[in-house]
């Protein structure tokens, strides 16, 4: 746990002060910091030295209800008594990873949830595992709270997959996507850390008490509001930037038209994230949000499964998808053109050079080049009167013609299903 009884103790109360007065994320809050510090920029504020109109109506109200300073002591001895710890820009388990949302600042934006996207100024984690270390490795993994059984099995799997492989699962806590994301990562035996929009000792929802109980035995929740806060709407939307900055990329796996899990990849892909989305079923109102990203946005990736986010997050080289193909067939070792000479190969007689040279449209030259190694790798067999199918290939899984799209008719010498079944018998002696 970080003590306060040190060298950085004004700061770490300066630091929890401000996020009691202003909201976290405050652009303006953010600028005075960097070039005051935060203990003269809180005198600054509470002593009415704002040059931010709304900045100054906004501490002049918060005042009204307290003192930031008692607040602050009274969040610190709640901290203490839960066993959760504050972590700041001054010390070593400081996620730095976080301080590149000063980027987003350079955005502009009339929306206030948009605008005041600065780093947090101080943290609070509840949890055994260091922050900085557990963040440094994560993926985060949102999506929709009504989520459907579709989009819970996709996220659960994926989780699981994640950490599995060493890798930190952040989500929000919510229900649905965020829920299942959590519960994948633990069954699994891996980190998992809940990024909070009310206190740490606040579970919400209420629902996930017991979720939260178990990450805050084995993994980390985090939140920039004192412990005690609630859980107001606004402070969702604030929160999901922290997820999208803290974390190498962002996967979406389900979300309506509507949905904060689409502001975190936007977010996320802003910051220079990997922004990646799972689809959906067309006819799901629960993947409209993320058609709609991909719809609009070139640059975000869409992943089916774990070996695809792997790839976007993972080492260059060291985690590469595996290209989706068919099962191995025996004719896949054969070149083009000795393909095309099988695919002219007659089922039921022999054929001469001449005749499937005339039925490949290859010259003769070739044709007899690509028989002596049909014949080598056991596809064709000489007979009187020229080549034909070698009879285990007619007989296991070697392709008709129909499968490659030519017509089986008389002309072509492809046997019908009939015809294929007497040629079988007459071959084996029975009668036709």
């Amino acid at each position: 746990m970080t003590r306060l009884a040190d060298a950085h103790r004004p700061l770490r109360i300066a630091r929890v002060a401000l996020h009691w007065l202003v909201e976290p994320g405050n652009a303006a809050v953010h600028r005075m910091v960097r070039r005051h510090g935060p203990v003269r920029t809180l005198d600054k504020l509470l002593d009415g030295d704002v040059p931010d109109q709304e900045l100054r109506g906004s501490v002049s109200a918060r005042l009204k209800a307290g003192d930031p300073y008692e607040a602050a002591a009274v969040a610190i001895a709640r901290a203490d008594d839960l066993g959760a710890r504050i972590v700041t820009p001054e010390d070593d388990e400081w996620p730095r990873q976080v301080d590149d949302l000063k980027h987003l600042l350079e955005i502009p934006s009339d929306n206030r949830i948009d605008r005041d996207t600065a780093p947090p100024l101080c943290l609070w984690v509840r949890g055994p595992l260091p922050l900085a270390e557990t963040l440094d490795r994560s993926v985060a993994v949102v999506g929709a709270r009504a989520a459907t059984a579709y989009g819970e099995h996709v996220a659960t799997s994926l989780a699981f997959g994640l950490a599995e492989r060493g890798w930190t699962v952040v989500s929000g806590g919510a229900y649905g996507i965020d829920s299942s994301a959590h519960r994948g990562a633990l069954t699994a035996g891996g980190a998992t850390v809940a990024v909070l929009a009310c206190g740490v000792d606040r579970p919400y929802p209420m629902g996930n008490t017991s979720l939260f109980d178990r990450i805050a035995e084995t993994g980390l929740m985090v939140s920039e509001w004192l412990p005690g806060a609630d859980p107001v709407r606004h402070r969702f939307l604030i929160r999901n930037r922290v997820i999208a900055a803290a974390t190498r990329g962002t996967v979406v796996v389900e979300a309506a038209a509507r949905s904060g899990a689409s502001q975190t990849l936007r977010r996320a892909h802003a910051l220079g994230r990997r922004p990646m989305v799972v689809p959906g079923p067309v006819t799901s109102a629960m993947s409209v949000g993320c058609h709609h990203l991909l719809r609009e946005h070139p640059q975000i990736r869409l992943v089916t499964g774990l070996p695809h986010v792997l790839e976007e997050v993972g080492s260059i080289g060291n985690d590469l998808a595996p290209t989706p193909r068919g099962p191995d067939r025996p004719h896949d070792v054969l070149d083009s053109e000795a393909m095309v000479v099988f695919d002219a190969m007659p089922r039921r007689r022999p054929a001469g050079p001449d005749a499937l040279a005339a039925r490949a449209g290859l010259d003769v030259r070739t044709v007899m080049r690509k028989l002596s190694l049909l014949e080598q790798l056991g596809f064709v067999v000489r007979r009187e009167g020229g080549y034909m199918l070698a009879p285990k290939v007619r007989d296991g899984g070697a392709p008709t013609e129909n499968e490659g799209g030519a017509r089986p008719d008389r002309e072509s010498g492809a046997p019908t299903e009939r015809e294929g079944g007497a040629a079988k018998e007459r071959e084996s002696g029975a009668p036709a």
